[in-house]
């Protein structure tokens, strides 16, 4: 049988014992969006995040230096996951460019309206001043789009011209429809049934005349 002395000292051994999760890093992040979904960017910081997960509030730091640097790893990570869904989406639709686009506008909206918050962050922070590595994570999430835009072009499927231009028509699109539904101003119809019409309208614009 253990002795009192010896079930104290076990006790204490685990109380203090400074992080027993497996990811630190994915544990903060999963808590920040957690955070910021419910409760907004406001609401973040180190040692809330510290206290919710259970580590000793310096744990954090070990990942992340400050405020800021965590925002940013939220951002990027943001990125690198929409960016996921967009391949998967490009890859599973096919060679033909009209299933592409309808797929890539489907999983945006689907990324869109289940992290609004999060996609809100991504977007500011990639406008901050010196945020170079969520720019380079917003590039990386966005090149499966451009490459499909490039590719219709080439093939004649869509209007010859500057590719930028087209994917920023696309995106706008896309956005727009994104914070109608996130702000209940899409109603009449599903919205996958409204993403739809609006890439079908889209593609009718953008052929080659």
């Amino acid at each position: 049988m253990m002795s009192m002395s010896t079930l104290s000292a076990t006790l204490a051994l685990v109380t203090t014992r400074p992080y027993h999760h497996g990811n630190l890093r994915a544990a903060l992040l999963e808590q920040a969006e957690l955070t910021l979904t419910e409760r907004g960017a406001q609401a973040l910081s180190l040692r809330e995040l510290a206290r919710e997960i259970g580590v000793s509030h310096a744990a954090p730091r070990r990942h992340f230096p400050d405020r800021q640097a965590l925002l940013d790893a939220l951002a990027e990570d943001g990125f690198d996951r929409l960016g996921d869904a967009l391949a998967r989406a490009v890859q599973c639709a096919g060679a033909a460019f009209d299933a592409r686009l309808h797929a890539l506008g489907q999983a945006y909206i689907a990324f869109a309206t289940r992290h609004a918050a999060l996609l809100e962050l991504m977007f500011a922070g990639k406008q901050r001043p010196g945020a170079d590595s969520v720019r380079e994570s917003a590039d990386r999430a966005f090149a499966p789009p451009r490459a499909v835009i490039v590719e219709a072009q080439a093939a004649g499927e869509l209007q010859a011209g500057d590719p930028g231009r087209v994917a920023i028509v696309a995106f706008a699109t896309l956005q727009g429809l994104a914070a109608m539904a996130n702000g209940g101003m899409i109603e009449a119809a599903p919205v996958d049934a409204v993403v739809t019409d609006a890439i079908d309208q889209l593609l009718d614009g953008l052929r080659p005349r």
